[in-house]
């Protein structure tokens, strides 16, 4: 690593120099921030424009969103690993739902075998939820009882209508309707034969057909796109679902007039608004704008898809202990001497892999400990709610906490008494997880670690900042560098994934990046809330807009 391979002498000044210059590598000024989302503004727009480009902003077909008020049963269907989930979903109409939900697991025989064995399992999954779990109410409760001394009449014999499914299906497709899509290929460990370049909806409702269930797959649904309709249904609207998780992506509501690549199809001519899928994580893969390190260059090097999913790479919880990991070990291997753990190392600092991000939370909790409170993620979204903390708005809380990422903190002199306790816990949390000998980490190092995990989770909130900001200047709801707000006095969005959720300070610095690139105003009207069950309940919603859509 260039910034500790040429080190001449070992002084404390030339220790601070080297940290200093990994920590202006991580930085990012706003002009930075302007930078990139400009940049984001414009493969959005090449995106709409032509198919073929990495970010794909892929139409989804759905032409709308939830309110709340809706009822009916729903079925959902999730298909992305070893498990695979079946979902019922009861719509009360009030804004909230009840989910019922069962786990079937996918044999490496199923993975690799027939594709209508594969098929013909789901539709046996979904047989035996609904014959074990399910209510089983028709999707669309009629308000007229039966008249229980009528005679029979030919409008008695006719069958029940088949309960509404929707597929989350999380591989490679190309999605051509809101009920088509053709398989491209397999990924995880699947490899079913007949399957690629067939569509998947209709492998699904073939083998429902063949089961002879009452069931109809009516849309095939993103997880994103799901997170957003969740966030929709319990909130009363919603303008853009987004993960911020072990990976990254955002979907969001555009004006079916700006996706200028459906051409002269039906979608385009009816007008109106579609959800787009912007599969924002292969964002800028030339790293043209990204603020690429070192470090950063050795995960992507190492990793099964080199110069792919870029902006991922950078934000996301798969790759930010691993980020966080290659600095640790620049400074292990720093010559004449080393700057961390007297040059010693361990099993999971070897590994590929070795720090996950969760070590990295569990330093920065420790050292959070007791200080201002942070911005919450609202789990409710009921109407009206803003984020705030003890009255204190989201705004507030955020331009309240330090700038932990300077390398003054590593000064241990320096630090208040109760730091100096928050970095003995931490002590204890790195010996125990990155399992190195008591005598190998210092206090000072403790500081280290903590304040690299702070710089690489900092950098990856704030560009999260860019990605939601993007959304909310190409939606016409705020201009870049401030200066105008929408109307509208609350602008929702869905949100699901672990970093947001549960790491400390990530919605509190996405935030305040946010508020840097469209001006406080429309920072405050931002209302961020956890998005329930995107894969799940969200599929389940889309099949009631694609009923809604006469599907």
């Amino acid at each position: 690593m260039a910034p500790t391979a040429a080190l001449y002498g070992a002084s404390p000044d030339v220790a601070r120099r080297i940290l200093d210059d990994i920590e202006a590598q991580f930085r990012l000024t706003k002009d930075d921030l302007i930078r990139i989302t400009t940049q984001f503004l414009e493969d959005f727009t090449l995106g709409l424009g032509e198919y073929n480009h990495p970010m794909a902003m892929i139409p989804t077909f759905v032409t709308g969103v939830p309110n709340g008020s809706e009822t009916g049963t729903f079925l959902a269907l999730d298909l992305g690993g070893t498990n695979l989930r079946v979902c019922e979903v009861e719509l009360l109409g009030n804004h909230e739902f009840v989910l019922r939900q069962q786990k079937y697991k996918v044999s490496e025989a199923l993975k690799t075998g027939e594709a209508t064995a594969l098929f013909d399992y789901l539709a046996d999954s979904v047989d035996a939820f609904l014959t074990e779990f399910a209510s089983a109410v028709p999707s669309s409760p009629s308000t007229e009882q039966a008249n229980p001394f009528a005679s029979p009449s030919l409008n008695d014999l006719t069958p029940e209508p088949a309960v509404p499914l929707g597929l989350t299906f999380s591989f490679p497709v190309e999605q051509t309707a809101l009920n088509k899509g053709n398989i491209l290929t397999w990924t995880k460990g699947f490899s079913a034969k007949n399957a690629v370049g067939h569509d998947v909806v209709q492998l699904l409702q073939d083998a429902f057909n063949r089961k002879h269930l009452h069931v109809r797959c009516v849309a095939l649904v993103n997880d994103t796109v799901g997170a957003l309709l969740s966030r929709a249904y319990t909130s009363g609207g919603c303008l853009l679902g987004s993960i911020f998780g072990t990976g990254t992506n955002g979907a969001y509501v555009e004006r079916v007039e700006n996706i200028k690549k459906l051409g002269d199809s039906p979608a385009r001519q009816q007008g109106g608004h579609m959800i787009v899928n912007t599969e924002w994580g292969a964002f800028n893969n030339a790293r043209t704008v990204l603020p690429t390190t070192p470090f950063d260059n050795k995960v992507d090097r190492e990793s099964i898809n080199p110069r792919l999913q870029a902006f991922e790479k950078f934000i996301s919880g798969m790759y930010l202990g691993e980020i966080t990991r290659n600095i640790l070990l620049a400074l292990v291997d720093a010559a004449p001497k080393p700057l961390l753990f007297n040059g010693r190392s361990s099993g999971p600092l070897n590994t590929h892999y070795g720090l996950d991000t969760a070590i990295m939370s569990e330093v920065e909790e420790a050292w959070e400990s007791g200080r201002v409170p942070v911005v919450p993620v609202a789990a409710d979204g009921k109407k009206g709610e803003k984020p705030a903390v003890n009255g204190v708005s989201a705004s507030d809380i955020a331009g309240k906490i330090p700038d932990w990422q300077s390398a003054h903190f590593t000064d241990i002199d320096s630090l208040e008494p109760e730091d100096v306790a928050r970095l003995e816990r931490i002590r204890g949390i790195i010996i125990q997880r990155l399992a190195l000998d008591p005598a190998d980490v210092s206090l000072r190092d403790a500081a280290i670690v903590r304040w690299a995990s702070s710089l690489v989770a900092n950098r990856a909130a704030r560009l999260s900042g860019c990605a939601v900001a993007a959304v909310l200047v190409q939606t016409g709801r705020a201009k870049l560098g401030g200066g105008f707000s929408t109307d509208e006095d609350r602008l929702i969005i869905g949100v699901d994934g672990s970093l947001i959720q549960h790491y400390p300070n990530f919605n509190a610095r996405l935030r305040d990046s946010l508020r840097e690139l469209v001006g406080e105003e429309v920072e405050r009207k931002v209302d961020i809330g956890l998005a329930k069950d995107g894969s799940g309940v969200g599929a389940a919603l889309c099949a009631l807009q694609a009923i809604k859509q006469g599907h």
